[in-house]
């Protein structure tokens, strides 16, 4: 099958669907030995090939041994007749031998890497350049099923790779990196206490974040109370989604130093923000204030707070 092209391959594996269904057929019950020869000796050495590929295709590698082969007959006690290793819950995918693989190549391609965590396409990884890429993504925040969506794959993908992975590092010796989120750590009371009282001393979250090497949601969430509510420490009050009286007084033309105050020309071709609105703005998205809720609290777009962000 490997001088065919694409679609000749595709093509062929549709024509041997029925076969590979006669089989299942057969050997669940219908037939019997002489049957499945008689239908193998109708093909030549390329159509068994592909129904082999297609008969593989008709199995979920995920699900336990014992279901995979619980069509077996049955003793009088409801047990499987077969061996007792087949019955146990690992699953089909979990019985497939690990090739020996050859870890000195460790080379990484960055740009793969960048292409891979930007989600652009990449026709080829490398087991070192997806390693990598996955713990870029990981220090992002990403889950390994996230990483899935990222590069549309099926679930689960990145899991099972990771994990074969795993394996070959314990197999050669070599301890396999932690992929734990920066964010999965866990802090004392006295490192809680510190955090809240830090943020409230005037430490942005960002700072505290990297004094700890964790991301800015994770303090942002200790600071509020979300995150270690048992413990004590000033909490931050959560801002409300409504626009301060101040705003919009100064939005909505009740002073004189308001937007509605000044001259057309000057809303047609300045900026929205003032200096001082900019300075907040830049302080509050460093503290972890989310864009969408102050561009509703100064009434402008998603685009005008970033631009002016931290």
């Amino acid at each position: 099958m490997t001088r065919m092209s694409p679609e000749q391959r595709g093509d062929l594996a549709e024509r041997m669907l029925p076969e590979a269904a006669n089989l299942a057929v057969l050997v669940h019950g219908d037939g019997g030995p002489e049957d499945v020869a008689q239908v193998l000796a109708g093909l030549d050495a390329t159509e068994k090939d592909a129904l082999i590929v297609v008969l593989a295709g008709l199995v979920d590698p995920d699900q336990p041994v014992g279901k995979a082969l619980g069509w077996l007959d049955h003793d009088e006690h409801g047990s499987l007749t077969v061996p007792a290793s087949w019955s146990e819950q690992r699953s089909v995918r979990d019985l497939v031998p690990e090739p020996d693989a050859d870890l000195d190549d460790d080379f990484v391609d960055q740009v793969v890497v960048s292409n891979f965590v930007r989600g652009f396409r990449v026709d080829t990884v490398t087991d070192a350049e997806f390693l990598e890429a996955v713990k870029q993504c990981v220090a992002r925040g990403l889950a390994l099923g996230d990483i899935d969506h990222l590069r549309g794959w099926p679930r689960r993908t990145t899991e099972n790779w990771v994990n074969r992975l795993r394996k070959q590092w314990k197999r050669s010796g070599r301890e396999f990196p932690s992929l734990a989120q920066p964010g999965s750590r866990t802090f004392t009371e006295a490192e809680v206490v510190a955090i809240r009282e830090r943020s409230a001393g005037g430490a942005s979250d960002r700072e505290i974040a990297l004094s700890f090497n964790v991301t800015r949601e994770t303090i942002r969430s200790i600071v509020r109370g979300q995150r270690y509510a048992q413990y004590g420490g000033p909490i931050r009050a959560a801002r409300s989604k409504q626009p301060s009286q101040a705003s919009r007084d100064y939005m909505c033309g009740h002073g004189a130093g308001s937007v509605a105050a000044r001259p057309a020309s000057f809303q047609a071709s300045n900026a929205v923000l003032t200096p001082q609105e900019r300075f907040e703005v830049r302080q509050r998205t460093e503290n972890g204030e989310p864009v969408q809720e102050l561009a509703s609290e100064y009434k402008v777009s998603r685009a005008t707070i970033q631009r002016y962000a931290a």
